[in-house]
């Protein structure tokens, strides 16, 4: 036991140390993005190879260097990683035969296509397709989709957008090569444990540092993948003529049916004023005329009316 305590000690200063690497890697924060174009700082300039490119030195000066390429807004880009997305609005002669030209010209630039969605509307074809395009193909892809080969009459809509994630790829690679090492720490520590309580303890330390790595993995892949294919997503439909927009809606049918109803209702206040006159206000004005002819007669037969003043006329001579 004498030689075992001083083992134990040593084996849980080293696990400190261990897990204090795993809380600094877990709590390592993202640097500041730059603005998209913007050279990468030479102390990341060899985030590259831990992803698994060629990384360049990064640039020293604001002038384009050889092998740099140009982005969507002419600015000069190097390695940073930039995710485009972007959505165009066309009309075409042909729905059909534009939906071919653009699938088949995107497959040889090395894109595909993600999503699709079509439909009718009012008895028009419109289509909804989502492309995903090599990051370098960016501008040849917009390219061909103004023009399909004289397919597209009119570009209605184009809205694109560009996001630069250099910073998030630097810092999550950055954190899963500090975790990898910690990991390998506690894989000595697990190795010469002794007691099987240490042992427990180390296990599920890796067990976190392993599922911190799986995760921030994730992350990483899908940062790369957007990045490295730009998601554009185009409407295609076909003009709408003058003469359809003004004859739409109007039909002879639905118009001879409104007026046909038109005149049922009119005859109908008619037919239903009639009626009210025949059952109740004729009957009223019956009664009311008898009643104005009693009085009437009445009155003369007391002498109330008729009676005429005689006035007293000389006698001639």
């Amino acid at each position: 036991m004498r030689t075992i305590r001083p083992s134990m000690a040593r084996l849980a200063f080293i696990a400190s140390i261990a897990l204090f690497v795993v809380a600094c890697a877990g709590s390592a924060s993202a640097p500041n993005l730059s603005p998209v174009g913007a050279p990468v700082d030479d102390t990341y300039s060899g985030y590259g190879q831990a992803a698994g490119e060629n990384a360049r030195p990064a640039a020293a000066s604001a002038a384009p260097m050889p092998g740099i390429t140009e982005d969507g807004v002419g600015a000069a880009v190097d390695d940073a990683r930039i995710i485009r997305t972007g959505t165009i609005e066309l009309e075409v002669k042909d729905v059909p035969t534009a939906l071919v030209t653009a699938r088949n010209g995107i497959r040889a630039m090395g894109g595909y296509v993600g999503a699709s969605r079509t439909e009718n509307v009012d008895d028009r074809p419109l289509a909804q397709i989502t492309y995903r395009i090599p990051a370098d193909r960016w501008e040849d892809a917009l390219d061909l989709l103004r023009g399909l080969n004289g397919q597209t009459t009119k570009v209605v809509t184009e809205q694109t957008e560009a996001v630069e994630v250099t910073g998030q790829v630097i810092d999550l690679e950055a954190r899963i090569r500090n975790l990898r090492s910690s990991e390998t720490a506690l894989q000595r520590i697990a190795a010469g444990a002794v007691r099987i309580s240490d042992v427990l303890e180390v296990e599920q330390q890796l067990t976190n540092v392993r599922g911190q790595i799986e995760q921030l993995s994730a992350q990483l892949a899908d940062l790369e993948d957007r990045a490295g294919f730009a998601t554009l997503t185009a409407t295609f439909s076909v003009p709408v003529v003058a003469v359809e927009v003004a004859a739409h809606g109007w039909e002879p049918a639905i118009v001879v049916d409104e007026a046909t109803a038109s005149l049922v209702e009119i005859l109908q206040a008619l037919t239903t004023a009639g009626i009210w006159f025949a059952i109740v206000w004729l009957p009223l004005l019956v009664v009311i005329g008898l009643l104005v002819a009693i009085g009437v007669w009445v009155a003369r037969r007391l002498g109330l009316i008729g009676r005429r003043r005689t006035r007293d006329v000389p006698l001639p001579g």
